[in-house]
């Protein structure tokens, strides 16, 4: 039910009117011309709001019905009424005719009207839409059909192409059968050929000097080595406690010295080494490989090394070294005489087969049982080692002699 019905139904509007109707008619001639207008200008009034409720309704219930409800309904009963309510002689409106109810059924008929001829332009409309995209349609399936016509052709040719590679991997796998099958052949003809044919063994190269006497180097160099730690090393400690009052520092400079002098003999012996390589390249031939001449050439030439020019290195090396310090009245060439037999010992190391070498060595780093022994005033139980007293002799991993370390709780590098 519209709501406008349920308002009008709810407000009693003919019952009011009625009683208005009812009182113009007792009251007529008792009153004037003037109040008499008045009246029934008010009753004109009401009803032309009661119309204009009811118009309202009309067309809230006719849109219920959807896009053409009661069009059928307003043709046979409204349109006919006004027409003979409005068109009458002379063009005169008759008492019961309400202007509201012309003006608003006017409005209603032209307003059905315009909404029927929108309705009939927007289907035109997309009448037309749709034959365009129909045809539009149309053209892009013709372009589909040539596309897939296109791609029937090709996906042919792609197949005669694949037959023939096909027949090529055929013909190539039955070359490669017959390869096989050749070199097969050639195998057992090549075997039976050594059979008969056994090539002599290439004769041996004699054994230079310096593989020769390899072992008895070894052998005087370790021994050497061992004096240096037991016997050098405490006379270069005693004299360094002349200028220096810190037993850790004296053996500092001593391990530093050590280490250094290693270091700087072992370049010496790959300069020496390329020099000679550079010499023998040309001149060389006979049994022996070019660098068994060359190992031959440094061990008979030991002498060649120039022993003076590394222990100046060292000591230079040393002056810039921040873990060690000498007295201003004192310089590291005291220690001269100690690093030109290290250095000595330590070229001579490398000529050897395979060479000797100390590990590298960092303080505060974990205690290795295996390369160190601990001092006399070490603690026992500590894991770090404090200072480095001698190095360990390695060859190719191994170690032959143990060094000697400091360990203290909390050392650190």
């Amino acid at each position: 039910m519209s709501e406008t019905i349920r308002r009008l139904a709810d407000s009693s509007s003919y019952m009011v009117l009625q009683d208005k109707i009812a009182a113009l008619k007792d009251g007529y001639t008792l009153n004037t011309c003037d109040t008499n207008l008045g009246h029934i200008c008010e009753l004109i009034e009401l009803t032309s709001k009661i119309q204009n409720q009811l118009f309202t309704a009309m067309s809230l219930t006719a849109s219920e019905g959807g896009t053409y409800g009661g069009v059928d309904t307003l043709k046979s009963r409204l349109l006919p009424w006004l027409g003979t309510s409005f068109m009458t002689s002379g063009g005169a409106v008759t008492s019961d005719t309400s202007l509201t109810l012309l003006k608003v059924g006017n409005i209603l008929l032209f307003g059905h009207y315009n909404r029927l001829q929108f309705l009939k332009s927007k289907h035109d409309n997309d009448v037309t839409q749709l034959e365009a995209e129909l045809n539009e349609t149309k053209e892009e399936l013709d372009l589909t059909r040539d596309d897939l016509r296109l791609a029937k052709e090709a996906a042919a040719r792609y197949k005669r192409q694949l037959d023939l590679v096909g027949d090529f991997e055929h013909e190539v796998e039955h070359l490669k059968g017959e390869i096989r099958l050749l070199r097969s052949e050639r195998d057992i003809l090549e075997s039976r050929v050594c059979d008969y044919e056994r090539p002599l063994p290439p004769p041996s190269s004699p054994p230079t000097h310096a593989e020769l006497t390899n072992s008895i180097r070894h052998s005087r160099l370790v021994a050497r080595f061992n004096d240096l730690y037991a016997v050098d090393r405490l006379d270069m400690q005693d004299r360094l406690r002349r200028f220096v009052d810190d037993d850790e520092m004296v053996k500092r400079i001593i391990f530093i010295a050590v280490c250094e002098a290693f270091h700087v003999a072992k370049m010496a012996y790959r300069s020496f080494r390329l020099r000679a390589r550079k010499l023998l390249s040309p001149i060389h031939s006979g049994p022996t490989t070019l660098e068994e001449a060359v190992t031959d050439y440094i061990v008979r030439n030991l002498d060649l090394y120039d022993v003076e020019r590394s222990v100046e290195d060292v000591i230079r090396a040393m002056n810039v070294n921040p873990k060690i310090s000498f007295p201003p009245e004192c310089e590291f060439v005291l220690l001269s005489p100690f690093i030109r037999e290290v250095c000595l010992v330590a070229y001579r190391m490398q000529a050897l087969e395979p060479p000797l070498d100390i590990p590298l060595a960092t303080d505060g780093e974990l205690m290795n049982e295996s390369r160190y022994r601990r001092s006399y005033d070490s603690e026992f139980t500590a894991p770090l080692v404090a200072y480095h007293i001698w190095p360990a002799l390695v060859e190719d991993g191994t170690v032959l002699i143990k060094g000697e370390c400091t360990t203290r709780r909390g050392a650190v590098s």
